[in-house]
């Protein structure tokens, strides 16, 4: 059963966001991975090896191998967590998205517990 946990505090719903962007190798992405980790703008991510991408880039079709990631932050970091890739990427228009998810409320609560500024503080989340 999966649904989207309340705090008791202040009824604000514990929204997750899955942050999704790609890279040229799997260097790049762990690079940028690691870094989200480090900072908790994210809990985890999974980087996957092996994606094709198709797209057209200054009038030229493209077929490219690249690296998708997928990583899972809160509401509150999102904007944040996709700033900082841009930041970091190598790409000049780099495909960063994310979206909203509904999760088990004990994923939810570690997502949160691991993305927090201070981890021995409360959460601003």
């Amino acid at each position: 059963m999966f649904f989207v946990a309340k705090p008791a505090n202040n009824g604000k719903e514990l929204m997750l966001r899955t942050l999704y962007f790609t890279a040229a190798s799997r260097d790049a992405a762990l690079r940028i991975v690691r870094l989200l980790v480090e900072e908790r703008l994210v809990a985890c991510a999974n980087v996957i090896d092996g994606v094709t991408s198709v797209y057209q880039w200054e009038n030229q079709l493209h077929e490219d191998r690249e690296v998708a990631v997928f990583a899972k932050t809160t509401e509150a970091l999102a904007e944040e967590a996709i700033q900082r890739v841009r930041q970091r990427h190598d790409y000049d228009c780099p495909c960063v998205t994310t979206w909203k998810v509904n999760a088990a409320k004990d994923y939810v609560s570690w997502v949160h517990n691991e993305t927090r500024k201070d981890p021995h503080g409360p959460s601003d989340q």
